[in-house]
């Protein structure tokens, strides 16, 4: 008797499913204690996939509620590949719907961190520009240039203090003041760094991934954020080696 692959997958994510009709060992006998421990096995390997993948949420959720809540995601959303470092992805939006969940209002955005700086450690390697390109060229021609950003800058925009969230649990920084950030993911090495843009820089940095000249990006900032810190934001981007090419014209 064959196995019904949808019935399998199903079962080997849910420990309280019974075993698939028809599964058997080498010898032909039914493979129940088998597949248990295969079942038990996989869920261990997600839920610690997941653990690596969100340290964050770990540490503020504490690890028994970690590992219920993996538990619950990983039936709904089972591997979509055999490389553990995409599974994950669903999370940030799992977290929004999770009712046990629902009073740490943060954690949805804390995930999308996490998981922007997973994808910006796997991202495409991005030469960058010297510094001196950009500060050599006139005010007129900087300001009809277009910037062109590394493939492993992420941004991530939230109304929850994130980065102070996220600097409190990993490098033992003060507990954050509850307060929105945007923070901005750059590797300039092998790392992603994370820094905390000043007000307007999400508008600059998202104008300039839409292909907006620099003077079109500057004044959305501004227009966002009259005390615009341009020298901060341009220094963030130089440090984070996240300018790729400059193009004029």
């Amino acid at each position: 008797m064959s196995v019904d692959q949808t019935q399998f997958r199903t079962a080997m994510l849910d420990p309280a499913l019974p075993v698939p009709n028809g599964l058997t060992d080498a010898l032909g006998a039914p493979a129940g204690a088998r597949f248990n421990v295969y079942r038990n096995n996989v869920a261990v390997s997600l839920t610690e996939a997941m653990e690596a993948a969100f340290p964050v949420i770990l540490k503020l959720v504490g690890e028994e509620f970690f590992r219920a809540m993996a538990g619950v995601y990983l039936r709904i959303h089972p591997p979509k590949s055999p490389l553990m470092m995409h599974y994950g992805d669903a999370f940030p939006g799992f977290l929004e719907g999770f009712e046990p969940a629902q009073h740490l209002g943060y954690l949805p955005d804390i995930a999308r961190l996490e998981l922007a700086m997973r994808e910006s450690y796997h991202a495409a390697d991005g030469t960058p520009t010297e510094p001196a390109v950009l500060q050599s060229l006139p005010p007129d021609r900087l300001m009809t240039a277009r910037i062109i950003l590394a493939p492993a800058l992420r941004l991530v925009r939230s109304k929850w203090p994130i980065h102070g969230i996220w600097a409190f649990n990993m490098q033992g920084a003060p507990q954050p003041q509850m307060q929105g950030q945007d923070v901005l993911i750059t590797r300039p090495d092998f790392d992603p760094v994370l820094t905390p843009l000043p007000d307007g820089g999400a508008a600059f940095i998202i104008a300039l991934q839409q292909g907006q000249s620099f003077g079109t990006a500057l004044g959305l900032a501004t227009a966002q954020a009259a005390n615009f810190d341009l020298t901060t934001t341009l220094g963030t981007l130089i440090s984070g080696a996240a300018i790729t090419k400059i193009s004029e014209g």
